[in-house]
């Protein structure tokens, strides 16, 4: 029986749900998102604390309450997953998290029972390398490697092989969340480092709320335009507040 560790919306119920992506290249289009639960980065300010800031963590968070992990996660056999995918009848699937490449054996096989089908989507932190066994079901990777920001420690945040390789790879995109004009100082030495080509690189300003996007748009539009850069804003938040299964 191969399993996989969710996320839920509540109690014993796991966050598979059909909605508009809200960031990135693909923003705006109709997906099945499952999220899944654990992850090997703390960022102070992740809007999805609940996936890996459990009771007893070291790490922190701005919001300081921690997570009961059993009422938070949820463990599920992939085919009750793929039966959960399939009831929307919706072709591109977001696996999302914490980080869902700490999961790679059970989404290569969840991927093996769903058929190819399906428009395949990761959003990862770009610190865990594709296994050969799910990296050909990955039709898209939305990598969004942290900055200083972030709280995480340089060696933590960053893996020069693994994000070398992505830098590579016609299929990633890097989505870097920014809360002050000097961030990009960072992208762009990451951009220099690594060959990112600008054309892939999209700056998101952090926030939960509407009135702090619009603010930090206010100036991170332009500092795009001039970068060259693409710009994503934060659709679900807009249309749905920070709620989960949205």
């Amino acid at each position: 029986m191969t399993r996989l560790r969710l996320a839920t919306v509540r109690p014993g119920e796991p966050e598979i749900f059909h909605s508009l992506q809200g960031e990135g290249i693909s923003l705006g289009r109709p997906s099945v998102f499952v999220r899944l639960s654990g992850c090997n980065l703390a960022c102070h300010w992740c809007d999805t604390p609940y996936t890996w800031f459990f009771e007893g963590h070291a790490g922190t968070h701005r919001g300081d309450r921690q997570y009961d992990r059993r009422a938070n996660s949820v463990t599920l056999d992939i085919a009750e997953v793929a039966a959960a995918v399939r009831q929307y009848e919706c072709p591109h699937i977001v696996f999302t998290g914490g980080e869902p490449l700490l999961q790679q054996p059970a989404l290569a096989a969840l991927c093996d029972l769903l058929g190819p089908a399906y428009h395949i989507e990761i959003e990862s932190n770009g610190t865990v390398a594709l296994t050969a066994d799910f990296a050909p079901h990955v039709h898209q990777l939305n990598l969004s490697p942290k900055l200083g920001h972030s709280g995480n420690s340089e060696s933590t945040r960053r893996k020069e092989d693994v994000l070398a390789a992505y830098a590579s790879d016609h299929r990633a995109w890097f989505k870097f969340v920014i809360a002050d004009p000097a961030d990009a100082v960072e992208v762009a030495a990451l951009s220099e480092r690594f060959a990112i080509p600008a054309e892939r690189i999209i700056l998101m300003p952090e926030g939960t709320d509407s009135d702090t996007l619009r603010s930090r748009t206010a100036w991170l539009a332009p500092l795009c335009l001039d970068r060259g850069w693409r710009f994503t804003d934060r659709l679900h938040i807009h249309l749905y507040g920070d709620t989960r299964g949205t």
